[in-house]
Order: structure tokens, then sequence, then C-alpha cells
């Protein structure tokens, strides 16, 4: 690494590269046994990756914007970051297995830094549409279109305290969808000797059998009834006196006093009964129909933890925007899986990053790099330390009192050089 000095237009990035220090990316790249070449070990390769996705671009194959930047290349340890033919092609040396392994890994370092509450989780399918022609991609339901269309098939779920996602999978097949909450429930009590002990869903994630084999496990779960004509004609006729109004103590809150009927009902596929709960007056024109195994829990805490559901969405919205979930990187499933673990690792760095940011703790992704990190600096590297000055900005003095300035953080991938960061 030669003495130099020159300006980069990511400057903000090295404002990220003490929490991939802290999180050790590189220990739980090798735990993992990602491939490499000699020419581009597997840790330069998964850091460029990231520092892609910690940038917003929407494609790996978007590189050729950055391979003159000195300062990405120095990010990543390296003298110039990989083309895109590379970067484009990394992820077809990867199967779920290697995704997996570096994914628990992740999740373990999650849990160290308490961005991981894991007392209760949000779970969803989202659906990257495919817009090209190939017969071996599969057609599923696309929210945003309101339409069945070819489309590649996701997984999260999200720590409901954190808001941080804390499992996804790509490689989903038709017919597959509905066990995926299995698989989930599998993998956490594999990592970890202990099952989910809470799960809060849509109504199409899964069946009636699968809620009883989760009841069976000693899951809770909360999740929403799809409404047919007969229930809507039944709560229809549901006279005024079985109707319960709850207060709900959520600041903000248009809907405050929703009008509720708790009931003990069966399904089939499920044995024994389950709790129903019909809800008028939250702000829709049908009603809500909740259910759950939760027979203990006051009326306003399952309404309200149902609600908190909707973080997972804004999650899912936020790396929509900007880590650019939607950009389908490949037709084949198991690429994009590599892609979506880099959105999962990406916003949690994010995430991380927020806490450290008074009054930003709850700042999605898109917002907190338009802030802070979309900034040029000057860059000057020695022998001892790559000193980077940044430019004086509205929001820099967020940056000083988590002493994010000023002091020396030794980067293991600079050979001995420690960051030094600087307002000018």
């Amino acid at each position: 690494m030669a003495e130099r000095t020159f300006t980069t237009h990511a400057g903000g990035l090295f404002l990220l590269l003490p929490l991939l220090v802290r999180f050790d990316i590189d220990a739980l790249v090798r735990g993992a046994r990602f491939p490499g070449t000699q020419m581009i070990p597997a840790l330069h390769a998964v850091r460029s990756a990231l520092i892609l996705k910690l940038l917003g671009k929407s494609r790996r194959s978007h590189v050729m914007d950055l391979v003159f930047d000195q300062g990405v290349a120095l990010a990543a340890g390296l003298n110039a970051i990989p083309k895109s033919t590379f970067m484009a092609q990394y992820s077809s040396r990867l199967g779920r297995k290697a995704i997996t392994r570096l994914m628990e890994r992740w999740i373990e370092r999650l849990r160290d830094e308490k961005l991981i509450d894991a007392s209760s989780f949000n779970l969803d399918f989202h659906s990257i549409s495919y817009f090209g022609e190939d017969p071996f991609v599969e057609k599923h339901y696309v929210p945003r279109r309101s339409q069945k269309r070819t489309a590649v098939l996701t997984f999260f779920a999200q720590d409901a305290e954190g808001q941080v996602f804390c499992y996804s999978n790509a490689d989903l097949r038709k017919g597959e969808e509905a066990d995926e909450v299995l698989r989930f429930v599998r993998f956490w009590e594999k990592r970890y000797g202990e099952r989910p002990a809470h799960l809060v869903f849509d109504s199409k994630l899964t069946t009636y059998a699968n809620l009883s084999k989760l009841n069976k496990m000693g899951i809770t779960f909360l999740t929403l009834r799809r409404r047919s004509p007969k229930l809507i004609a039944e709560v229809a006729t549901m006279p005024r006196s079985a109707w319960k109004t709850v207060r709900l103590d959520v600041p903000h809150r248009k809907f405050k006093t929703p009008r509720v009927v708790d009931q003990r009902v069966t399904l089939k596929g499920y044995k024994g009964t389950v709790r129903q709960l019909l809800i008028r007056d939250l702000g829709h024109d049908q009603p809500t129909i909740l259910l759950t195994n939760d027979m203990t829990s006051s009326l306003k805490a399952l309404i309200t933890r149902y609600a908190r559901r909707m973080l997972i969405e804004n999650g899912l919205a936020d790396a929509v925007d900007f880590f650019h979930l939607d950009a389908l990187s490949s037709a084949i499933a198991l690429n994009v899986d590599f892609d979506v673990l880099l959105t999962v690792i990406a916003s949690g760095v994010y995430r991380q990053f927020a806490k450290s940011l008074r009054g930003y703790h709850k700042a999605q992704a898109r917002q907190i790099f338009r802030r802070f990190l979309d900034t040029t600096a000057r860059v000057s590297v020695t022998d001892q330390e790559v000193h980077v000055q940044l430019p004086r900005r509205a929001h820099n003095p967020i940056l000083l009192d988590p002493r994010l300035i000023g002091r020396a953080i030794q980067i293991p991938w600079w050979n001995g050089r420690s960051l030094r960061l600087e307002i000018v």
C-alpha cells in the first residue's frame, strides 16, 4: 500500500469500516469457508461485494462506476476493486450451505452486539420480479403488482425488538412456501439450542396444519386469518352486545378504540381450539381477524403486537429502496440468495451505525446515507495510518458525541495501519 493522497467520492464509507472490524467480517467469512482466487481471496471478494451494498449500488455489475475511485479499493483492502465480471459471477461459486454458514455466524455477531432480542420475530415473504424469459423461473404473487407473475420468492425473519433481519432464504420453490416457517424454526433451534418463542406473520405465510405443529412445539404464534365471505357475514351479524371496546395506548395512532369479539374456534387441520379475534374500527373497511394460540395475553397486547408486524414491511421497503433488493441479480435462486444475504448484513451494519447516532436510532438506511455518508473525503495514506478528512456538513456534530471522529482504529486488512477520521 503506497503512500499517497487522493480524493474519494465515497468518504462516508470510512465511517462504516470500524463496524466491519467490530463485527469481525473477515472471521465470519473464514468460518463460512467461502471460495476465493489467488488474485482476489475470499475475504476481499466478500468485503468488496458488501461495500457495494453499503454504498447503495443497485447491482454488483455496477462496480465499474467505482473502479477508478481509490477510496473504495482502499476500504476493501485492494489496489483496485474487482471488475464487474468477477463481482457478477462470484455468487455462482456458492451453495446454500456456505451461505447458511455465513448467516449463522452473522447472527451470532448480532446477538453479541445486543442487536437481537430474540423474544419475538416478524416473518414475511418478498417476491422479486423477473422481467426476462426463463421457463424455470416460477410464478409467485407480487403484492406491489397485485398479481401472480414470474419472480424469485424470498423469505425473511426480523427481530421485532431490534428491527434487524436475522434470517433469509431465496432458495425456495413452488409448493415449499408453507413449510419455510418450520425451516426457520429448525435453523434457529439447531444454531442456538432453543426454538423461537414467538412468531408473528401474515395470513398467507403457512397453513393451519403448520400452525398446529407450531403449537405442539410450544411456539406462540399470532397471524392474520383470511377473510372468507362466510366469516365476513358472521362478523356482520354479530349482535352489538358481543363487541368489546379496547383502548390502544399507541401514540399518533388515529384509530385507538377498536371493537373486538374474543372467540375460541376450531380450524381444519389444526388440533384443538385456537383463539380468534374479530376486530372492527381499525381504519379498514373490512374487519381484521387474528388467530393465536396465546390464550392469556390481553386484547390490547395482541392487537398492538400484530400492528408492529408492519416493521418488517418497513424494513423490506428500505431494502428495496436503498439496498435494491428488487434488482434481481440472476434467474438462478441460489445466486439471488447471496445477494439477499448481503442485504441482510448491510442492513444490520446500518442499524448498528444508527444506534450510535443520537436521535437517529430508528432512521432508515437511505436516510442515514443521505445525511451522514454521502460525502467526498480527502485521504492521506502513510506507513502508520490512513487519515480521512471529511468536509463540514450540517449533521457532522452528531458524529462527534459517539467518538466516531478523532480516535485511531486499527483496520486488520491494512497491514498494520490505523484509520483516523477528521472533520475539516
